[in-house]
């Protein structure tokens, strides 16, 4: 039951009803944050508020006041329209907050995914570049595709932490929008290099530049919207990564077949190129479109009431403004079982599959010799088509149901299935190709999995940004050295050892996610038993 209690206009729960459990802040150092950067505190609860669990094991407050009148159908109950499964329905969501939500979906959704869309369009570039004459131009050999990809690692990885920390001095809409500059330059930069080494040694500061985006991006989200509404927007903004991959797919086989050879430049150098120019204006944007946080947002499409209203969701769900972090920050991070068991799980996750610049099923078209140039740039696209309509499916059952383990555990399933036909190989062609395809199911455990740590540490604005950096910093510090012994090029396109480890990774995937629901649900108990 939703919204109202049936016959009565009592409210009992909406999908928006938010926890009301949040970490001991007596302890910090700084209550306030600091007045140069325009943030006050507001950790004060709206009135009125009641008790519930859902099925995560998140305890909620749900606010009395209720503006939105709900119909009933003829045995009183409230009437739920179809839609209420593809995005938000909260019958006591006011007319004021629908608008605000909807203008946050239009500026900040739109910016960040655009932004991720061209990370990832600037990350997954080589790969397309490789299968298109980088390869033989540069006079490459298959291991040096994965150390092009162990030096975008390593700067990724070595990025993290000092950005996430800059982020809680600076202001997003400053920081993030001069790192997709830079990578912007960089990535034009590729296009002039000669040599492989060049390659490396320009990959390893594009991986530096984009190492602030992810991080930051769901620190901004889980800044923003509420539970019910926020792994919808996680996974919207990740599906972006798919699009790119699909775009430049497309872009490298249009650039190969119309601009290779134009003013003497090969398609793979201008496919780096078309992407730079892509990247440029979208970093611009950026400038004006992030609303920073909602403590100190200056967003032009927001009003004075609205940001105030912001503040207001985000204390009722109990999410904390930023406060110095300061040693005690540092006391109160470590001190808890999020920062240990979040980073397990999505080290764990990161490094289920090979490195992003190794597709085994563009590989294994190229040597199956059967495809052209344009074909093995097309062909793989459907698996980002896959992953696009898995990651925002999953995205909404989540939301829906509030229950992030188990439509994680299904995200899993997909890819524990893939890679054990995958690492048996001697299969019908068909069920070959059916799990390359699937592969990207496996995908949307990622962007839930940040929903959930943003809802786990939610109440620590400190905790919850470094937690979700580290989470992404360790993850990647891995995928920097153990793909490359598990998915090296030169066992394409069998990769043998690759799924075998795989297959084991993603039973291991399926462990940590339930010992983070068990641990969760423990420490939500002990918090009820507190306040009785």
């Amino acid at each position: 039951m939703r919204g109202f209690d049936a016959g009565s206009s009592k409210q009992h729960r909406s999908p928006d009803s938010v926890p009301l459990l949040r970490h001991d802040y007596h302890d910090r150092e700084d209550e306030h944050a600091s007045p140069e950067l325009g943030m006050a505190d507001h950790t004060q609860l709206a009135p009125e508020k009641h008790l519930s669990t859902d099925s995560t094991g998140v305890n909620e407050v749900a606010s009395s006041e209720v503006s939105t009148e709900v119909a009933f159908d003829t045995h009183g109950t409230p009437k739920v329209p179809w839609w209420s499964w593809i995005w938000d329905y909260d019958p006591g969501r006011s007319k004021e907050e629908t608008h605000f939500v909807q203008r946050l979906d239009v500026g900040v959704l739109t910016i960040l995914s655009l932004g991720y869309f061209i990370k990832n369009l600037d990350q997954t570039n080589i790969s397309n570049a490789y299968i298109s004459g980088m390869k033989e131009d540069l006079a490459m050999n298959a291991n040096q595709l994965n150390l092009i990809d162990v030096a975008w690692t390593s700067g990724y990885v070595i990025g993290q932490i000092p950005s996430q920390i800059v982020l809680t001095k600076v202001r997003p809409s400053i920081w993030i929008p001069s790192c997709e500059l830079v990578w912007t330059i960089l990535t034009f930069s590729l296009a002039a290099a000669t040599t492989s080494h060049q390659v490396i040694a320009i990959r390893f500061f594009v991986g530096l530049a984009e190492s602030i985006f992810y991080p930051a991006a769901h620190m901004i989200l889980g800044s923003w919207y509420k539970p019910s509404e926020l792994a919808k927007r996680a996974c919207v903004f990740h599906a972006s990564s798919a699009a790119a991959s699909m775009f430049s797919g497309y872009l490298q086989a249009g650039v190969y077949k119309g601009l290779n050879g134009v003013h003497g430049l090969p398609g793979w150098k201008w496919l780096f190129i078309m992407d730079g120019v892509i990247s440029t204006p979208i970093a611009i944007a950026g400038m004006f479109l992030i609303p920073d946080l909602p403590e100190n947002t200056r967003a032009f499409y927001l009003s004075i009431e609205q940001r105030a209203l912001a503040r207001k969701r985000m204390s009722d769900v109990g999410r904390a403004p930023r406060t110095r972090l300061g040693r005690s920050a540092w006391k109160r991070i470590f001190g808890r079982w999020h920062v240990y068991a979040l980073v397990v799980l999505y080290i764990i996750f990161i490094n289920t599959g090979p490195s992003s610049s190794v597709n085994p099923f563009s590989l294994w078209l190229k040597a199956s010799k059967k495809y052209s140039i344009e074909l093995i740039n097309i062909i793989p696209t459907t698996q980002s088509a896959v992953q696009l309509v898995t990651t925002v499916g999953f995205a909404i059952f989540s939301d829906h149901w509030r229950n992030r383990p188990a439509i994680m555990s299904v995200s899993t399933f997909f890819g524990l299935f893939y890679s054990i036909v995958l690492a048996i190989w001697s299969v019908p062609s068909g069920l070959k190709w059916f799990a390359f395809e699937i592969s990207r199911a496996a995908v949307p455990y990622g962007p839930i999995s940040m929903s959930w740590a943003n809802e786990i540490c939610g109440g620590d604005a400190e905790e919850r940004a470094i937690v979700l950096g580290l989470m992404n910093a360790m993850g990647y510090a891995f995928n920097a050295w153990l793909p490359y012994l598990t998915y090296p090029a030169v066992s394409a396109p069998r990769f043998t050892k690759g799924f075998i480890f795989s297959s084991c990774a993603f039973v291991a995937q399926f462990g940590i996610t339930w010992l983070v629901w068990w641990l969760q649900r423990r420490e939500t108990r002990k918090k009820l038993a507190q306040l009785e």
